[in-house]
This record gives C-alpha cells, structure tokens and sequence, in this order.
C-alpha cells in the first residue's frame, strides 16, 4: 500500500504544491541551492530552548547549550567551520566550549570539517559505525579523520543533562544518523528530530549498486523508522529540509514556527515518493 501511496503521489500532489521535490535532482536543488552561496552565512538563532542553529544557508549546523559544555552536529565543510564558529560566538558562546562534536552522515558537505574543528576546540568526535570508513577516507589536507567513538544504532549521547540518541537510517549513506533528542521550552517538552537525509541523490543506483547492494532495503527500512519518531520540532542537515528561511523569519511573529510536526510527515513523504519514482524508472530500464 506505501509503495502504491508513494507511486500516485505525483499525480495527487504535483498539480497543486508544484513546488515539491518530484525527482533527486529537485531534491538536491531544494537542499543546496545555488553552489556559490552552499557556505554564505546565515543568521545564527534560538531555534527552541538550548537549541541554537549555527550553520551556512544551506549547510545545517546545531549547538546545544549545557552547563557542562556544549553539543555540535555537523561541521560541514572546512571551508563552513569558520562561519559555525563566528555564529557560535555571535550568540555569546565559546567555540572552545564545544565538548561533543556528532553528524548526519560521511558527505563531505556534512562531516568533513570533523578534523578542524577538534583541534579548535578538542571536542569528542563520535560517528555511527557503518560510516567509519567512509569518514576514515575523507582526509582533507592529508589530515586524518578523528573518531573518539564509534556509535551503533540505539547509542546515547549524554552531556550536562541532555541525552541525545542516534538513530540508524541508512540509505543516503550506510551510517546515515538521524538524531532525537528533547528539549524544554516554557515549562513544555518538545521532541525534537534532526534526520540525517532519506533523499536519494542523482545518479544513485538502487538497483545493481555493487558497492552498496542492501541500499534499496536501507531505504525502505529508514523510512518506517522515521515515521515511527515522535516529532515535534522537526530539522534535517540541510536547511531546505524543514523550510529553515520561512521560519527563521516567522520567528517571533506569533506561534514557533519550529513547531512542525506535520512539515515532518509532509517531509518524510517527500522523499518516500521520490525513492520510489526513481526506483521504479530504474526498474524500468532495466526491463524488470
């Protein structure tokens, strides 16, 4: 029934939200738009409690703030370290407070800053275990990848009071990591997800994929466990993910906009839909 759901989803919807991702190149475009702007700053902001966002435009970057130091996911590019590190600063924290450092998945985009920013601060890097080697082959300069520890599906993470736990969703990468935690706002509790990518990348084989033979299984398994997350505030590691622009400037004009958990369904079958369009003209071609 999903997969028949997924497949019919370009007739029901296209037609009246045009504007939402039909393929893995619209996917890409949505989530790094245009290339030259990938590591122009954005406004750093209070997303909801202890939880601040810290990254580029298009490159998501979170701090979580404990009085035992604090939390960072996704160090993205080298080249996007010293814009989470000056928004870091803009908010009135340390940079050098940073004592966690986690991420999304082994891209570039999301993880390959990890060396620079443990010698800036000489946070713990922790990264889920299917990702090991990928990481441990991104050497920017040369320099070696740290892994302080290696995560397994379920994992937590705690610091000062916050426990974070790490969830396996492979597909996008084998160790892609979506990452639950809560946090408290106004006497309220808020679960809060930060997926670690479910989009299926242009010219990504799902079918006869030699390097990756389980990825259209992968696919299918993360999306029954992202749909079994309980969510409110829902992120993702780019800022197209969760309509970052629109709320960050609805902030403070009423309700928080982060508050989204329908923008989360709506997301999770965004790219349900396209992997299984993209699955089936691969078929397809295939004469299967």
């Amino acid at each position: 029934m999903l997969r028949q759901i997924a497949l019919l989803l370009p007739l029901a919807i296209v037609p009246a939200v045009a504007q939402i991702p039909q393929t893995p190149d619209d996917l890409i475009a949505r989530n790094l738009g245009p290339r030259d702007q990938v590591n122009k700053p954005f406004p750093a902001h209070k997303i909801i409690g202890n939880l601040y966002y810290v990254g580029s435009q298009a490159l998501a970057s979170f701090l979580i703030v404990t009085p035992e130091g604090n939390i960072l996911i996704n160090s993205d590019y080298e080249a996007t370290v010293p814009v989470i590190r000056a928004s870091v600063e803009q908010l009135g924290f340390k940079f050098t407070d940073t004592k966690i450092l986690l991420g999304s998945h082994a891209h570039g985009d999301h993880m390959e800053g990890d060396a620079m920013i443990k010698e800036l601060s000489g946070a713990r890097v922790m990264a889920m275990e299917q990702d090991v080697p990928a990481l441990q082959a991104m050497k920017p300069g040369g320099k070696a990848h740290p892994i302080d520890r290696v995560l397994k599906d379920g994992d937590t993470v705690a610091l000062g009071g916050m426990t974070l736990t790490a969830h396996l969703t492979p597909g996008h990468t084998k160790g892609c990591t979506t990452w639950t935690f809560k946090v408290q706002d106004s006497g309220k509790a808020y679960d809060v997800v930060i997926v670690g990518s479910a989009g299926v990348n242009p010219g990504v084989k799902l079918i006869g994929n030699t390097d990756y033979p389980g990825i259209a299984a992968d696919y299918v398994k993360t999306f029954a466990v992202l749909r079994s997350l309980p969510c409110d505030v829902p992120l993702g590691s780019h800022g197209g993910m969760f309509g970052l622009a629109a709320k960050q400037a609805a902030l403070g004009k009423g309700a928080n906009p982060y508050i989204d958990p329908e923008g989360y369904r709506i997301e999770i079958d965004t790219n349900d839909a396209v992997y299984y369009r993209t699955l089936a003209a691969q078929k397809k071609a295939a004469g299967q």
